[in-house]
């Protein structure tokens, strides 16, 4: 390959980035979704805080990180196309199924089906990506894959909103389910493998067990910290966003339907356009030192927390709307840089499993404790706040992402110091 084709994405890569992208916005509003509905959901089957935690967090992370390691392991073995589609398929019809749960147990197997079903999407997508871009231009790639995240986020509180504030929950399920079958139809036409190690000097050997890729990441000083910060990060992402339609109804007296509007522009607008922004940054940034990139995220928490503290407190609605811009805009720019930067770090025939195992940690960690610590925290306010508990909740859990800056800023040094070794192998 020569050095212009090197510095270059392989043919295809928008008609494939955008299938990608379409499918991660499909399993985020899949996995979205049920925040907006906590309200009906709780009314109905008469839940604790606590339980809708666990719907909206363990029940989902614990299988979808659990199985994410295994598919990945044939991923980096097999096509990943097909393992795409095939998740595409699962996870949509048990979103569907959600509509007809008869209480509290069945909803949260059909949440356990969803788990299943997406654990197959993001490994085998960043897998793929990596193949279709060179390492310099793959945290804008990956940014632009997360953002379905945000499209996702918009779907979901948006049209779950209104659908159920017109239809009831359950019509909503079905409906956001439905779409995922039609576009796994649309993959299996137009989504195209890439040669594995496309910009890579030699022929990657076969995938190992997955404990020697799991060894060969905590071996490395850089890739410890980006999976600790990564993870700390989710806790709190996840966390919030998963309460924060809760917040807005109990608090502001909203329905659902402004609820979901109110969501989908601050924090789906404003979060695609923040992660597109960070991508494009890091990869500048990256040209001198990749670990520039990362000291640039362990910033990002001194910045949104104060906002979004005093955005919590706000005495109107519209005084909270303004200071939640900046946490809006800023808070998920870890997602793309990091899933880019584990993929550089990575071996080929590591990859898939490599981002299996990132993913295993945020959302067995974050997404899985991040909604029922704020949910077990609220209750456990309840007796001396009652209807703040929530905000009060929120508020110190966002504390946690200092924590993540900790990391984020010890992964850039440990760059620092592999630099010249990075350098050689790209």
């Amino acid at each position: 390959m020569t050095a212009e084709k090197a510095s270059q994405p392989i043919a295809g890569y928008r008609t494939t980035l955008t299938l990608l992208v379409l499918a991660y916005t499909l399993s985020m509003c899949d996995r979205m979704i049920l925040s907006i509905l906590f309200p009906d959901i709780k009314a109905e089957f008469g839940l604790s805080d606590t339980q809708l935690g666990l719907l909206g967090g363990i029940s989902f992370a614990l299988f979808y990180a659990t199985m994410g390691l295994p598919i990945a392991r044939l991923s980096d073995q097999y096509s990943r196309k097909w393992i795409i589609i095939a998740s595409l398929i699962i996870f949509s019809l048990m979103t569907a199924f959600s509509g007809l749960a008869a209480g509290f147990i069945s909803l949260l197997l059909f949440r356990i089906g969803v788990g299943i079903g997406e654990a197959g999407v993001n490994p085998a997508s960043h897998s793929i990506l990596a193949d279709y871009f060179p390492p310099r231009r793959r945290a804008l790639a990956m940014a632009t894959l997360m953002l379905g995240g945000s499209f996702g986020m918009m779907l979901g509180f948006m049209g779950g909103g209104l659908i159920a504030e017109t239809y009831g929950w359950r019509i909503a399920m079905v409906s956001v389910g439905v779409p995922g079958l039609l576009l796994a139809v649309g993959m299996a036409r137009l989504l195209r493998e890439p040669v594995r190690g496309a910009f890579e000097t030699e022929t990657p050997p076969p995938p190992p067990p997955i404990l020697t890729t799991a060894a060969h990441m905590w071996a490395n000083p850089a890739m410890r910290h980006l999976i600790a910060g990564s993870t700390v990060a989710g806790l709190m992402s996840y966390g919030l966003t998963q309460w924060l339609p809760t917040f807005f109804i109990r608090t502001h007296d909203l329905s659902q339907s402004q609820t979901g509007m109110m969501m989908a522009g601050v924090f789906g607008i404003l979060g695609a356009i923040g992660a597109l922004l960070a991508g494009k940054w890091f990869d500048r940034l990256s040209i001198r030192g990749f670990q520039y990139g990362l000291w640039m995220l362990a910033l990002i928490p001194f910045v949104s927390i104060p906002f979004f503290i005093m955005g919590l407190f706000a005495n109107n609605l519209t005084t909270a709307m303004l200071l939640f811009i900046i946490p809006g805009l800023i808070g998920n720019c870890f997602l793309g840089p990091t899933i880019a930067m584990v993929q550089t770090l990575s071996p080929v025939h590591m990859r898939a499993v490599s981002s299996a195992i990132k993913m295993l940690c945020i959302n067995l960690i974050g997404l899985g404790m991040g909604p029922l610590l704020v949910g077990v925290l609220s209750d456990l306010l309840s007796p001396r706040y009652g209807e703040d508990a929530l905000s009060v909740a929120l508020a110190y859990f966002t504390l946690v992402g200092l924590w993540g800056s900790l990391h984020f800023w010890l992964c850039g040094r440990a760059l620092a110091q592999q630099q010249t070794l990075l350098k050689g192998s790209t």
